[in-house]
């Protein structure tokens, strides 16, 4: 066999394991991060060979990916270099000949929902852009779902989803081209995590509240194609059961009227990220559209969300700061609607 053969491009070899370079590289940790886990807590590789660089076996990596997913939860490094250790047994983590896909991820320990402090939603926050530039896609699967679950799909969006967003996104305009990768993960699973956010049953409504019934129109103006946010409502409308009609990033102007005109909804919203896609003149033409019959002619509210929208006003037109200021808006707007159609 020859050395091209023996060893892997990543440093693994099929009879000694990977190298700490390889490892850190795969984890998203630096080296040094490595040694100190060994020296303090004992989280090193099994096999040391006087004179040879540490290989890591199966087990090894299992063992210190346990550890990185439990820092990233906010769990202190000692305790979570314990439970790490436990996977030393044969019985939890047995190494097989057929390679690390054959060590089953180790049950994720939930720990007692956080105060929700600032310094709670910082450990949070941490732990998922750690997870994140670690590319570890199950932990920030577990890391969203907690904060959702011990909160409520509005916290975690406005104190950890949001935040870590805007942090992993600093860090990559700093850093040039790297970590873009990183930034598409996060987004992907933060996008994952409204979608199954939005599954709440539509309650029926009243015959006598037929305005409450007509969905909302949820649209990204023409060129924007940042959705995150408008799926972050669209998430917290469909838990609190309001009906929607979500139609993502840049849509045409004619898409959008086509939609209220057919929709007759009591509010469009129109997502702006940037100053470049925003649109006075689009959002004055839907706030003018007009549907239903002669002298029952309805017209929506038209809601300006995202920062794109800072400069000239709309009249009429509501500019919500969060959130959870939108979903009280859009409350506010159909209840009106409501005891308009009752009167």
């Amino acid at each position: 066999m020859s050395e091209g053969q023996h060893h892997g491009q990543d440093g693994e070899s099929a009879s000694t394991g990977v190298t700490t370079g390889a490892l850190a590289r795969r984890l998203g940790v630096s080296p040094t991060t490595l040694r100190t886990w060994d020296r303090r807590y004992g989280l090193g590789p099994a096999r040391r060979d006087p004179g040879h660089h540490r290989r890591w076996s199966t087990r090894d990596i299992a063992m210190v990916e346990e550890m990185g997913r439990l820092t990233s939860a906010g769990v202190p490094p000692a305790e979570a270099a314990q439970e790490a250790l436990k996977l030393l047994d044969p019985e939890a983590a047995a190494e097989t000949a057929a390679g690390p896909a054959a060590v089953p991820r180790p049950r994720r320990i939930r720990r007692p929902a956080p105060a929700g402090s600032p310094d709670a939603f910082v450990r949070q926050r941490r732990g998922l852009s750690r997870a994140a530039v670690r590319l570890d896609a199950p932990t920030m699967e577990d890391l969203l779902t907690d904060a959702v679950e011990n909160h409520s799909l509005v916290t975690a969006w406005q104190e950890v989803m949001v935040p870590t967003l805007h942090a992993v996104g600093r860090k990559w305009e700093e850093a040039g081209d790297r970590y873009v990768e990183v930034e598409h993960l996060l987004s992907w699973h933060v996008s994952r995590t409204l979608h199954r956010c939005a599954t709440a049953p539509i309650p029926a409504t009243p015959p006598s509240a037929p305005a409450a019934s007509t969905p909302l129109v949820l649209a990204c103006v023409p060129g924007e194609q940042h959705s995150l946010p408008l799926e972050a409502l669209s998430a917290a409308l469909g838990e609190l059961g309001v009906p929607q009609r979500m139609f993502g990033a840049a849509v045409p102007v004619e898409a959008v009227s086509a939609a209220v005109r057919r929709t007759g909804p009591a509010v469009v919203v129109l997502w702006a990220q940037a100053r470049s896609t925003a649109s006075v003149p689009l959002a004055r033409h839907i706030a003018d559209t007009r549907w239903g019959v002669r002298g029952a002619r309805g017209r929506p509210v038209v809601m300006l969300g995202g920062p794109g929208w800072a400069g000239p006003a709309v009249r009429g037109a509501l500019r919500p700061t969060s959130l959870r200021e939108a979903l009280a808006q859009i409350g506010k707007v159909r209840g009106e609607a409501v005891s308009a159609h009752a009167r």
